[in-house]
């Protein structure tokens, strides 16, 4: 069951398991001619020249896989990419950090990766929004900025000498606040065109990091360099005539609905990433709805019952997905 660890009664173990029975009959009729286990055989033709990747060996004559996972042919070269993997940077990712040191000119961070990523000062818009060069007084005041354990949101920018560097040179990117952070496994999130996403309906942001962490937070809308420097102004204005600053209240407050939404966003990310499941968008909002249309309490949907909903839930959706 997929190293399933959940307190089921009799019913509902049988229940899951057929479920799971289904799921993994209709993955592996869909994979069939890409999908291998430790000691297939993979085929191909060894008097072509074929170079044998990562995964793969060659015994007795015959290119066999090494580890679980799918096959994959670049031009003569033949590997095996592994379902299971710790997270791999590529160029361009949008992933979900914390800070764990703040340096000279940059800041360390933990993003699930073998070693730990850079994030430089001259790679991040300043607070001012002023495109210009980084002074000692910038570096000075960079723990203004970002500090230790502050969870950033950043895109890969590539590898040098140095390590992993990342950039944030975009109003999405930067400090993420008022919300939970969650850490699953890097293959259960694909890459896709979009990884932020508004849900409008539950007022909340959530973004889908490459590396496995998923940010859920309250939203929070993308202001103009101008409009933030009128709404300073008036906040010193304000702050000068003694009047409360109302502004700096509601920012600094979460209503009570936007909180349970966020749990139970996250509820459902756990729920996915314990039976094992794709975790996208679209999965995250039926289980939400779900929950709501079966007047679940946020801490009923980590309960058994709501873990083999979900998986015949997810056999349908996969049913219907085929049928088109």
């Amino acid at each position: 069951m997929r190293g399933v660890q959940i307190p089921l009664d009799n019913t509902q173990k049988l229940r899951l398991e057929r479920a799971l029975e289904r799921l993994e009959s209709l993955s592996s009729k869909a994979n069939s001619d890409a999908s291998v286990t430790v000691a297939d055989t993979i085929p191909v033709n060894l008097e072509d020249g074929v170079l044998k990747g990562h995964g793969t060996s060659e015994i007795e004559g015959s290119v066999v896989a090494t580890v679980c996972g799918v096959v994959e042919r670049v031009n003569k070269l033949v590997y095996v990419r592994a379902l299971r993997a710790r997270y791999k940077p590529e160029v361009g990712d949008i992933i979900v950090g914390r800070v764990i040191e703040v340096a000279p000119k940059r800041w360390r961070l933990e993003i699930n990766f073998s070693q730990d990523a850079v994030l430089m000062l001259s790679s991040m818009n300043l607070p001012d929004g002023i495109q210009r060069r980084r002074t000692a007084v910038d570096e000075l005041n960079m723990r203004s900025i970002f500090e230790e354990n502050d969870v950033i949101c950043a895109e890969v920018r590539g590898f040098q000498h140095d390590g992993l560097h990342l950039q944030a040179r975009s109003q999405k990117y930067g400090k993420l606040e008022r919300g939970q952070l969650l850490n699953i496994s890097p293959y259960l999130v694909k890459r896709r065109k979009q990884h932020f996403h508004h849900l409008d309906q539950y007022g909340i942001d959530l973004i889908l990091g490459c590396n496995g962490f998923i940010w859920i937070g309250e939203h929070v809308e993308a202001k103009d360099d101008m409009v933030v420097d009128q709404m300073d102004k008036s906040e010193q204005q304000s702050d000068e005539s003694g009047i409360p600053l109302t502004y700096e209240q509601e920012r600094g407050h979460t209503p009570l609905e936007t909180r349970k939404y966020i749990c139970r966003v996250a509820n459902a990310v756990r729920v996915l990433s314990t039976l094992g499941f794709m975790v996208s968008v679209e999965v995250i909002t039926e289980i939400v709805e779900m929950s709501i249309a079966l007047n679940h309490d946020i801490h009923e949907m980590l309960g058994p019952e709501f873990y083999v909903l979900v998986a015949e839930k997810e056999v349908q959706r996969r049913l219907s997905t085929k049928k088109r």
